[in-house]
């Protein structure tokens, strides 16, 4: 007997509907999730198996039914089995739904309206029923929109993407809090654990004491010690300085394409915490005194040429 659909394409077909709507539902990261959890690998070759174990059974009884069957029922079955798609019953249903039956159709002189434009003579035709549904389905779809948009007030694509970039900022507010490296100089803090220090020291002398010298005096570079900066003080003056470089010509490189932002926050904590050190023969100061604007505020003794934190030269 002859089926529509053959066997292997069902389960074929059914096999990749679970698989797709696995690795859609599981959250896997960026691997596959048969690959990531070996037990769906199990479950998908037994559910495979029990497909086609199915599919056997079935092709089993539908030959030991057909067997029973008497000679006659077996014509009959034989005559619709061989019955062409377009042949079939509801098939034409379906058609007919969509299509006006021909035996509706009548001649153009039936249909021919006393109207003539230069030559061209107008018909009375009905239209199809496809298109007059779809004309009824436009109707509805234009009250549903008016009553959603217009009178209940819903968000339309400009506000909806308004909100979806709000929300997306938030979102990368909070990951930024929680992630280092995702770090910035509006969100860095002071590091003062020994252990943050110490490792600064350490990429410090690395990649920094060549130009500063190993005690921040200064050399090629300002000195890092003393109260006065040329690009501003402060932890985010700092890292700002070091993500974005110096001054455009005669300042150091960016190093934001080197150093992590967690590594750089360290290196200027480690800056920071050599203030007043005062090294010997430190490099004469360059720029002007910066004084941290929340500072400022807890005295009343004016500091000369001073500026606030969140000034960048």
């Amino acid at each position: 007997m002859k089926k529509l659909i053959p066997a292997y394409v069902s389960v074929i077909v059914i096999f990749f509907a679970a698989f797709g709507a696995m690795e859609y539902f599981i959250d896997s990261g960026n691997q596959p999730a048969f690959i990531r959890y070996p037990m769906v690998s199990v479950f998908l070759l037994v559910f495979l198996f029990v497909l086609i174990a199915i599919s056997i059974t079935m092709r089993a009884v539908d030959n030991i039914t057909y067997h029973l069957l008497t000679e006659q029922e077996k014509a009959e079955l034989q005559e619709k089995s061989d019955e062409s798609f377009t042949d079939s019953e509801w098939y034409k249903k379906l058609v007919s739904t969509f299509v006006r039956p021909e035996s509706t159709i009548v001649s153009e002189d039936q249909l021919l309206l006393e109207h003539d434009y230069d030559g061209i003579k107008e018909l009375d035709n009905n239209l199809p029923p496809w298109w007059v549904y779809l004309f009824y389905a436009s109707i509805v779809f234009g009250i549903v929109y008016m009553v959603r948009f217009e009178i209940l007030g819903a968000d339309d694509q400009e506000m909806e993407l308004a909100k979806e970039i709000a929300q997306a900022k938030i979102e990368v507010a909070e990951y930024m809090k929680t992630a280092p490296d995702m770090m910035d100089e509006e969100t860095v803090t002071v590091l003062t654990a020994a252990a943050d220090l110490s490792a600064g020291k350490e990429i410090y002398i690395t990649n920094c004491a060549a130009c500063h010298r190993a005690d921040a005096g200064g050399q090629i570079g300002p000195n890092l010690t003393d109260d006065y900066w040329i690009l501003g003080g402060g932890i985010k003056n700092i890292f700002h300085t070091l993500v974005n470089g110096g001054r455009d010509g005669k300042g150091m490189i960016a190093w934001k394409g080197t150093l992590k932002p967690k590594e750089m926050q360290k290196v200027a904590s480690y800056i920071i915490s050599l203030r007043g050190s005062d090294p010997a023969d430190a490099k004469e100061a360059e720029g002007e005194v910066w004084v941290d604007k929340d500072a400022a505020k807890s005295t009343t003794i004016p500091v000369p040429n001073a500026i606030d934190s969140t000034q960048v030269k």
